[in-house]
């Protein structure tokens, strides 16, 4: 009996250390670019930027990163105004991104209008992801 209670205990301890270590998600936005974030190697990281479609400007659905052995996108979705009666209003791009490794990794990319002749770098964003 005690040995069970003893096991049960462990396995109880076990858990909640795997649980309680498990690497917490890590959301930026704009204010962010330029600067550097730390994240947990396996967490994953959100990168959130206004966007507004009806100006023909546009983020890449797929993101320029330096080392996609540390990181990899896993994600990318358009989220629109909340006021959809708002002609124009601006929605956001969401980037999700898993840390694979520890290292660092930059991220960098251009809101553009993406044919020939359209405007480039209206905006930039850049950011080093360290992976620890």
């Amino acid at each position: 009996m005690k040995s069970k209670l003893i096991l049960v205990c462990t396995l109880a301890a076990l858990s909640l250390c795997l649980f309680s270590c498990s690497p917490s998600p890590v959301s930026i936005d704009a204010s962010s670019s330029g600067q550097q974030v730390e994240i947990a190697n396996g967490g994953t990281l959100t990168v959130t930027l206004q966007s507004n479609s009806s100006t023909g400007f546009a983020w890449p659905e797929t993101v320029e990163l330096s080392d996609s052995s540390v990181l990899n996108q896993t994600k990318h979705e358009l989220v629109p105004p909340a006021d959809t009666s708002a002609v124009g209003a601006p929605g956001e791009e969401v980037w999700t991104f898993k840390a694979l490794k520890k290292g660092t990794c930059a991220i960098n990319m251009e809101y553009s209008q993406p044919w020939a002749g359209g405007t480039k770098s209206a905006e930039t964003f850049n950011l080093t992801v360290v992976v620890k």
